[in-house]
């Protein structure tokens, strides 16, 4: 696959593997959690530590290895330690001062391949996992990494074949594991998920808690057969109004979306930046919802998840299309970001979805057949599979000239540069009123100021430090964007959440304008703008 003329370098997602080894030979196995201390500091109790959990121990043991023989592995395991921790600096120094003590070692060169990877400079961490793979040192977090990556890239068959690799490497690492899992059919993924809930991991608690809720509902539903979302409409294709919803009486807030959920009509916000479909507890009282499942609502502020739970709809039913047995969430508080809920256009992943801002209008089509493929069943996602299929992006013909996204689960990354600046990763956010900067970024390529006027707020509150950059343009797929003043609030817990660098995002203001392909099946998108229309 040949990427298009752009102004960001991708080059690196075409890159192939070559004479990668399935088995390396001699790799050093991975401790046992109940392994036994036979020295007062040393690198398999410092990693067993790390791997149950136990970071601050960790830090302590490789801490005394820092000035001895051992010092650069140490501060490979510091860096991951930093990582998990959510800090990214401090895990950037660490792995840094790795490549200082050892710069040829693979080990050090997958470390930095990490942080590459939580910079948002993915093809800079692409290349360094395949340079390890393809020199033949077997290290099984290499193929991690290069597993990560390809998943972000859409290129799920590699995605899977790397993280088997990794995982036959080293069964007992947990960062390997919780991805192996994910890819493995249904009552697989069952057994593996509960025996590793049995044992002390590294997960943070969140984490594990949205771990024990899964197992919990796989075991409740042990058939992806249940709550499918499939279709039973005759229409494979529809088009259906999108309206302005307005934030007050002179201000728009966003598209909206009439969808009936058990037959109760509702207008959803339609939010690229959201995943799933979201009601509030009020609008799901009134559709006849029954709580299935408790969880948590995550989003943009600094109050914190909001308690909810899950249920699912008899009916959805979304223009001329209808489908039945689905998953919503519901927020317990009696607002969803100011509305009766939110639609995220992830759940038409199975369709070419075209969100013709510009004209008001949803339209959804069928993607072009993978060639030698049949036809998926369409749903309205999200569904888990009893077997997954595992395919890399197919650029259709008629999609040459769309751009290429990263996906992390519903979030669309856009590489967007900033001054003509190497690009930056946006978030492709419909549900945010105007488009948004990171301080971090701004202040690489201009003046960045305090704001106390501005307010910004999200399902979990308001963000409490606000700011404003000056004069920007950003160029994303093929047009080009200039702003006398950006809003500029910090992004860390978004990049935290998502594992990567998100810099910014493309908000309402800007998308408002313009007619948008999205095809979240292989990670393309497409702009088109009428400048005839906005003079």
């Amino acid at each position: 696959m040949s990427l298009r003329k752009n102004l960001f370098l991708l080059s690196p997602l075409t890159l192939v593997l070559v004479a990668i080894p399935l088995l390396a030979q001699n790799l050093p196995s991975a401790p046992e959690p109940g392994a036994s201390v036979d020295s007062p500091a040393s690198l398999p109790d410092a990693l067993r530590l790390y791997r149950m959990g136990k970071f601050a121990a960790a830090e302590e043991e490789y801490e005394k290895l820092e000035t001895g023989p051992e010092a650069s592995s140490a501060y490979i395991g510091l860096s991951r330690i930093y990582l998990k921790e959510e800090k990214p600096d401090e895990a950037y120094a660490a792995a840094s001062k790795a490549a200082e003590l050892a710069p040829d070692v693979p080990e050090t060169q997958v470390a930095l391949g990490e942080m590459y990877f939580r910079q948002g400079k993915i093809a800079d961490a692409e290349r360094a996992f395949i340079n390890v793979i393809n020199s033949g040192a077997g290290d099984a977090r290499a193929y991690l990494g290069l597993a990560r990556v390809s998943d972000a890239a859409s290129l799920y068959r590699r995605a899977k074949t790397m993280i088997d690799i990794a995982h036959a490497h080293d069964p007992s690492d947990p960062d390997i594991t919780r991805l192996w899992m994910a890819t493995l059919p249904r009552e697989d993924r069952l057994k593996a998920l509960a025996d590793y809930l049995s044992h002390e991991t590294n997960d943070d608690p969140e984490t594990r808690t949205a771990m024990e809720r899964a197992l919990n509902f796989l075991q409740q539903e042990p058939s992806a057969s249940h709550h499918s979302c499939h279709i039973t409409s005759k229409v494979t294709s529809t088009e259906t109004d999108l309206r302005y919803m307005l934030m007050d009486a002179t201000h728009f807030r966003g598209f909206g979306l009439d969808v009936k959920v058990n037959g109760t009509s509702s207008h959803l916000l339609l939010d690229t930046g959201a995943g799933g479909l979201l009601v509030n507890r009020r609008f799901a009282e009134k559709a006849g919802l029954k709580r299935a499942l408790q969880t948590e609502i995550h989003g943009i502020g600094d109050r914190g998840p909001a308690p909810g739970y899950m249920a699912f709809a008899d009916s959805i039913q979304v223009g001329g299309l209808e489908f039945e047995d689905c998953r919503v969430e519901v927020v317990e508080r009696n607002s969803a970001a100011g509305e009766e809920g939110l639609i995220g256009a992830d759940v038409f992943e199975d369709f070419l979805i075209d969100l013709d801002f510009s004209n008001g209008k949803l339209r959804l089509s069928q993607l072009p057949a993978r060639p030698g493929e049949p036809a998926p069943d369409l749903a309205l996602n999200p569904k888990v599979e009893d077997v997954p299929r595992f395919y890399d992006r197919y650029v259709a013909p008629e999609m040459k000239s769309y751009s290429i996204v990263f996906r992390f689960g519903h979030t669309l990354l856009l590489p967007t540069a900033l001054n003509d600046s190497l690009p930056k990763l946006f978030v492709i956010d419909s549900g945010s009123f105007t488009s948004a900067i990171s301080p971090s970024a701004a202040r690489e390529v201009t003046k960045v100021s305090d704001d106390k006027d501005m307010r910004v707020s999200g399902l979990n509150g308001e963000v409490k430090k606000v700011y404003e950059s000056k004069e920007l343009t950003l160029t994303f797929g093929h047009l080009r964007q200039k702003y006398e003043d950006m809003v500029t609030f910090d992004t860390k817990s978004i990049s935290d959440a998502v594992g990567t660098e998100v810099s910014g995002m493309l908000g309402f203001t800007v998308l408002r304008m313009l007619d948008i392909k999205v095809d979240y099946r292989d990670g393309l998108v497409d702009f088109k703008f009428d400048a005839k229309r906005w003079q």
